[in-house]
Protein backbone atom coordinates (compact mmCIF):
# COMPACT_ATOMS: atom_id res chain seq x y z
CA UNK A 1 0.00 0.00 0.00
CA UNK A 2 1.20 3.67 -0.66
CA UNK A 3 2.82 5.81 1.79
CA UNK A 4 0.27 8.38 3.65
CA UNK A 5 1.78 11.84 2.19
CA UNK A 6 -0.98 13.62 1.64
CA UNK A 7 -4.36 13.49 3.57
CA UNK A 8 -8.42 15.23 3.11
CA UNK A 9 -10.62 15.84 5.69
CA UNK A 10 -14.27 16.36 5.30
CA UNK A 11 -16.14 17.98 7.36
CA UNK A 12 -14.88 21.76 9.11
CA UNK A 13 -16.74 20.85 12.19
CA UNK A 14 -15.17 20.61 15.54
CA UNK A 15 -13.75 17.36 15.16
CA UNK A 16 -13.10 18.24 11.56
CA UNK A 17 -10.60 20.85 12.41
CA UNK A 18 -9.26 18.80 14.90
CA UNK A 19 -8.38 16.01 12.80
CA UNK A 20 -6.93 18.67 10.21
CA UNK A 21 -5.12 20.18 12.79
CA UNK A 22 -2.95 17.35 14.07
CA UNK A 23 -2.38 15.99 10.70
CA UNK A 24 -1.25 19.62 9.32
CA UNK A 25 1.20 20.15 12.34
CA UNK A 26 2.62 16.20 11.55
CA UNK A 27 4.18 16.95 8.84
CA UNK A 28 1.16 15.81 6.01
CA UNK A 29 -0.09 17.97 3.26
CA UNK A 30 -3.78 18.49 4.28
CA UNK A 31 -6.90 19.74 2.87
CA UNK A 32 -10.14 20.39 5.02
CA UNK A 33 -13.08 20.22 3.05
CA UNK A 34 -16.66 21.68 3.75
CA UNK A 35 -19.26 22.47 1.64
CA UNK A 36 -19.87 25.85 3.67
CA UNK A 37 -17.33 28.41 3.03
CA UNK A 38 -17.74 30.70 6.66
CA UNK A 39 -17.29 26.78 8.19
CA UNK A 40 -13.96 26.90 6.62
CA UNK A 41 -13.11 30.21 8.22
CA UNK A 42 -14.31 29.33 11.39
CA UNK A 43 -11.95 25.87 11.18
CA UNK A 44 -8.77 28.15 10.21
CA UNK A 45 -9.27 30.64 12.99
CA UNK A 46 -9.68 27.91 15.45
CA UNK A 47 -6.76 25.92 14.26
CA UNK A 48 -4.63 29.30 14.53
CA UNK A 49 -5.61 30.45 17.92
CA UNK A 50 -5.05 26.66 18.88
CA UNK A 51 -1.72 26.68 17.67
CA UNK A 52 -1.08 30.24 19.31
CA UNK A 53 -1.56 28.53 22.36
CA UNK A 54 1.11 25.76 22.08
CA UNK A 55 3.32 28.72 21.09
CA UNK A 56 2.81 30.65 24.22
CA UNK A 57 3.18 27.55 26.69
CA UNK A 58 6.71 26.87 24.25
CA UNK A 59 4.94 23.43 22.91
CA UNK A 60 5.75 24.75 19.40
CA UNK A 61 7.51 27.26 18.03
CA UNK A 62 6.68 30.44 15.70
CA UNK A 63 8.10 29.16 12.61
CA UNK A 64 6.55 25.53 13.17
CA UNK A 65 3.17 27.38 13.77
CA UNK A 66 3.75 28.98 10.13
CA UNK A 67 4.92 25.52 8.34
CA UNK A 68 1.89 23.82 10.10
CA UNK A 69 -0.28 26.51 8.29
CA UNK A 70 1.44 26.32 5.45
CA UNK A 71 0.83 22.56 5.05
CA UNK A 72 -3.01 23.43 5.71
CA UNK A 73 -5.43 24.26 2.57
CA UNK A 74 -9.16 24.10 2.28
CA UNK A 75 -11.88 23.64 -0.30
CA UNK A 76 -15.69 23.55 -0.93
CA UNK A 77 -15.17 21.26 -3.91
CA UNK A 78 -14.80 17.82 -2.61
CA UNK A 79 -13.87 15.84 -5.72
CA UNK A 80 -11.36 18.04 -6.49
CA UNK A 81 -10.00 18.16 -2.82
CA UNK A 82 -9.98 13.99 -3.16
CA UNK A 83 -7.90 13.68 -6.28
CA UNK A 84 -4.48 13.24 -5.07
CA UNK A 85 -5.48 12.18 -1.39
CA UNK A 86 -3.17 8.76 0.27
CA UNK A 87 -6.12 8.81 2.89
CA UNK A 88 -9.04 11.07 2.98
CA UNK A 89 -10.81 11.19 6.54
CA UNK A 90 -14.49 11.93 7.06
CA UNK A 91 -15.42 13.95 10.21
CA UNK A 92 -19.47 14.85 9.03
CA UNK A 93 -22.62 14.69 11.25
CA UNK A 94 -23.24 11.31 12.99
CA UNK A 95 -26.09 10.47 10.48
CA UNK A 96 -25.93 7.14 9.09
CA UNK A 97 -27.43 8.36 5.80
CA UNK A 98 -25.20 11.36 5.08
CA UNK A 99 -22.36 9.25 5.50
CA UNK A 100 -23.13 6.73 2.86
CA UNK A 101 -23.45 9.73 0.76
CA UNK A 102 -20.30 11.21 1.07
CA UNK A 103 -18.17 7.92 1.19
CA UNK A 104 -20.11 6.81 -2.63
CA UNK A 105 -18.74 10.65 -3.76
CA UNK A 106 -15.25 10.40 -2.58
CA UNK A 107 -15.06 6.87 -3.44
CA UNK A 108 -15.62 8.28 -6.91
CA UNK A 109 -12.69 10.96 -6.66
CA UNK A 110 -10.05 9.56 -5.01
CA UNK A 111 -6.92 7.52 -5.86
CA UNK A 112 -7.65 3.39 -6.22
CA UNK A 113 -4.62 3.25 -3.98
CA UNK A 114 -6.44 5.69 -1.50
CA UNK A 115 -7.79 4.86 1.97
CA UNK A 116 -10.78 5.85 3.36
CA UNK A 117 -11.73 6.79 7.01
CA UNK A 118 -14.67 7.81 8.83
CA UNK A 119 -14.39 9.51 12.23
CA UNK A 120 -17.79 7.59 13.45
CA UNK A 121 -18.26 7.38 16.91
CA UNK A 122 -20.72 4.32 16.71
CA UNK A 123 -21.85 3.59 13.03
CA UNK A 124 -21.44 0.38 11.22
CA UNK A 125 -18.20 1.16 9.02
CA UNK A 126 -19.70 -2.38 7.07
CA UNK A 127 -22.60 -0.64 6.09
CA UNK A 128 -20.78 2.67 5.63
CA UNK A 129 -17.87 0.40 3.60
CA UNK A 130 -20.73 -0.74 0.94
CA UNK A 131 -21.58 2.30 0.04
CA UNK A 132 -17.79 1.78 -2.37
CA UNK A 133 -16.74 -0.21 -4.65
CA UNK A 134 -13.34 -0.65 -2.45
CA UNK A 135 -14.49 -1.85 1.61
CA UNK A 136 -11.13 -3.58 1.77
CA UNK A 137 -9.64 -0.08 1.81
CA UNK A 138 -12.39 1.33 4.19
CA UNK A 139 -11.81 1.70 7.74
CA UNK A 140 -13.03 3.49 11.60
CA UNK A 141 -10.71 6.43 13.07
CA UNK A 142 -12.43 7.55 15.81
CA UNK A 143 -10.57 10.47 17.30
CA UNK A 144 -11.71 11.93 20.80
CA UNK A 145 -12.49 15.24 21.22
CA UNK A 146 -10.80 18.12 21.47
CA UNK A 147 -8.50 15.99 19.17
CA UNK A 148 -5.42 17.73 19.34
CA UNK A 149 -5.03 17.01 22.98
CA UNK A 150 -6.58 13.77 23.18
CA UNK A 151 -4.51 10.59 22.86
CA UNK A 152 -6.47 7.93 21.65
CA UNK A 153 -7.88 6.62 18.12
CA UNK A 154 -10.40 4.14 18.33
CA UNK A 155 -9.54 1.64 15.37
CA UNK A 156 -12.46 -0.46 13.99
CA UNK A 157 -11.77 -2.62 10.95
CA UNK A 158 -15.14 -3.20 9.20
CA UNK A 159 -15.96 -7.04 7.73
CA UNK A 160 -14.13 -6.51 4.59
CA UNK A 161 -11.31 -4.05 6.04
CA UNK A 162 -7.69 -5.35 4.68
CA UNK A 163 -4.71 -6.44 7.35
CA UNK A 164 -2.81 -3.36 5.37
CA UNK A 165 -5.01 -1.00 5.85
CA UNK A 166 -5.17 -1.62 9.01
CA UNK A 167 -1.58 -1.63 9.69
CA UNK A 168 -1.01 1.34 7.33
CA UNK A 169 -3.62 3.34 9.60
CA UNK A 170 -2.46 2.13 12.94
CA UNK A 171 1.42 3.69 11.91
CA UNK A 172 -0.34 6.56 10.35
CA UNK A 173 -1.95 7.08 13.84
CA UNK A 174 1.12 6.83 15.95
CA UNK A 175 3.13 9.25 13.56
CA UNK A 176 0.24 11.57 14.84
CA UNK A 177 1.17 11.30 18.76
CA UNK A 178 -2.02 9.07 18.90
CA UNK A 179 -1.99 5.68 21.01
CA UNK A 180 -4.43 3.68 18.05
CA UNK A 181 -6.32 0.97 20.21
CA UNK A 182 -8.66 -1.19 18.06
CA UNK A 183 -11.72 -2.75 18.59
CA UNK A 184 -14.64 -4.44 17.04
CA UNK A 185 -17.47 -3.01 14.37
CA UNK A 186 -20.33 -3.22 16.72
CA UNK A 187 -22.63 -0.45 17.34
CA UNK A 188 -21.11 2.12 19.67
CA UNK A 189 -17.66 0.47 19.57
CA UNK A 190 -16.06 0.19 22.69
CA UNK A 191 -15.84 4.26 23.50
CA UNK A 192 -19.51 5.44 23.57
CA UNK A 193 -20.96 1.75 24.20
CA UNK A 194 -19.88 2.34 27.59
CA UNK A 195 -20.19 6.04 27.85
CA UNK A 196 -23.33 6.54 26.19
CA UNK A 197 -25.33 4.21 28.99
CA UNK A 198 -23.87 6.05 31.48
CA UNK A 199 -25.02 9.71 30.19
CA UNK A 200 -28.11 8.44 29.28
CA UNK A 201 -28.21 7.42 33.35
CA UNK A 202 -27.13 10.62 34.67
CA UNK A 203 -30.15 12.36 32.25
CA UNK A 204 -32.84 9.42 33.93
CA UNK A 205 -31.69 10.27 37.25
CA UNK A 206 -32.34 13.94 36.44
CA UNK A 207 -35.40 13.29 34.92
CA UNK A 208 -36.58 11.12 37.49
CA UNK A 209 -35.92 13.94 40.34
CA UNK A 210 -33.41 12.07 42.20
CA UNK A 211 -30.58 15.12 42.00
CA UNK A 212 -30.28 18.40 40.83
CA UNK A 213 -27.68 19.10 37.92
CA UNK A 214 -24.68 20.18 39.43
CA UNK A 215 -25.03 17.90 42.33
CA UNK A 216 -25.06 14.60 39.81
CA UNK A 217 -22.08 16.16 38.39
CA UNK A 218 -20.26 16.83 41.15
CA UNK A 219 -20.92 13.42 42.58
CA UNK A 220 -19.38 11.85 39.20
CA UNK A 221 -16.15 14.17 39.88
CA UNK A 222 -15.56 13.88 43.29
CA UNK A 223 -16.28 10.00 43.80
CA UNK A 224 -15.49 9.02 40.67
CA UNK A 225 -12.50 11.18 39.95
CA UNK A 226 -14.33 11.91 36.48
CA UNK A 227 -12.59 14.89 35.09
CA UNK A 228 -16.18 16.27 33.85
CA UNK A 229 -19.50 15.74 35.03
CA UNK A 230 -21.26 13.23 32.65
CA UNK A 231 -24.01 16.28 31.99
CA UNK A 232 -21.31 19.09 31.29
CA UNK A 233 -19.78 16.09 29.16
CA UNK A 234 -22.86 15.68 27.41
CA UNK A 235 -22.88 19.60 26.87
CA UNK A 236 -19.67 19.01 25.36
CA UNK A 237 -20.44 16.42 23.27
CA UNK A 238 -23.38 17.64 21.87
CA UNK A 239 -26.65 16.31 23.03
CA UNK A 240 -27.81 15.67 19.33
CA UNK A 241 -24.89 13.64 19.28
CA UNK A 242 -25.64 11.40 22.35
CA UNK A 243 -28.99 10.93 20.71
CA UNK A 244 -27.78 9.96 17.43
CA UNK A 245 -25.46 7.43 19.19
CA UNK A 246 -28.28 5.88 21.99
CA UNK A 247 -30.39 5.38 18.91
CA UNK A 248 -27.67 3.64 17.13
CA UNK A 249 -27.07 1.78 20.34
CA UNK A 250 -30.58 0.76 20.65
CA UNK A 251 -31.47 -0.10 17.08
CA UNK A 252 -28.32 -1.81 16.47
CA UNK A 253 -28.06 -3.59 20.28
CA UNK A 254 -32.34 -3.94 20.63
CA UNK A 255 -32.19 -3.48 24.22
CA UNK A 256 -34.06 -1.63 26.13
CA UNK A 257 -31.09 -0.50 28.36
CA UNK A 258 -30.17 1.87 25.51
CA UNK A 259 -33.18 3.87 25.02
CA UNK A 260 -32.80 7.62 24.80
CA UNK A 261 -34.32 9.36 28.15
CA UNK A 262 -36.96 11.28 26.91
CA UNK A 263 -35.82 14.40 28.86
CA UNK A 264 -32.86 13.96 26.25
CA UNK A 265 -34.95 13.60 23.32
CA UNK A 266 -37.58 16.72 24.75
CA UNK A 267 -34.11 18.83 24.61
CA UNK A 268 -32.90 17.97 21.16
CA UNK A 269 -36.38 19.18 19.40
CA UNK A 270 -36.27 22.14 21.93
CA UNK A 271 -32.96 23.10 20.11
CA UNK A 272 -31.01 23.12 23.08
CA UNK A 273 -28.34 21.31 22.06
CA UNK A 274 -25.28 22.07 25.23
CA UNK A 275 -22.96 24.21 24.41
CA UNK A 276 -22.85 24.63 20.66
CA UNK A 277 -26.16 26.30 20.63
CA UNK A 278 -25.78 28.33 23.98
CA UNK A 279 -27.96 25.83 26.33
CA UNK A 280 -28.11 22.93 27.82
CA UNK A 281 -28.06 21.09 30.87
CA UNK A 282 -26.12 24.31 31.66
CA UNK A 283 -26.38 28.12 30.22
CA UNK A 284 -22.97 29.40 28.52
CA UNK A 285 -21.80 32.87 28.00
CA UNK A 286 -23.05 34.41 24.73
CA UNK A 287 -19.81 33.92 22.69
CA UNK A 288 -17.65 31.26 24.88
CA UNK A 289 -18.01 27.82 25.00
CA UNK A 290 -15.93 27.30 28.14
CA UNK A 291 -17.28 29.51 30.95
CA UNK A 292 -20.62 28.05 32.68
CA UNK A 293 -22.64 30.61 33.55
CA UNK A 294 -25.67 28.14 35.74
CA UNK A 295 -27.32 24.81 35.73
CA UNK A 296 -30.34 25.58 32.78
CA UNK A 297 -32.48 23.73 35.60
CA UNK A 298 -32.37 22.08 38.77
Amino acid sequence: MSAINNVTVIGAGTMGNGIAHVFAQNGYTTQLVDLNADALSRAVATITRNLDRLVSKERLTEAQKNETLSRLTTSTEMRAACADADLVVEAATENEALKMKIFAQIDEAAPAHAILATNTSSISITRIAAATSRPAQVIGMHFMNPVPLMKLVEIIRGYSTSEATCEAVLACSKSLGKVPVEANDYPGFVANRVLLPMINEAIITLHEGVAKVDAIDQIMKLGMAHPMGPLQLADFIGLDVCLSILRVLHEGLGKDKYAPCPLLVNMVAAGKLGRKSGEGFYVYTKGSKDAIVSPSFG
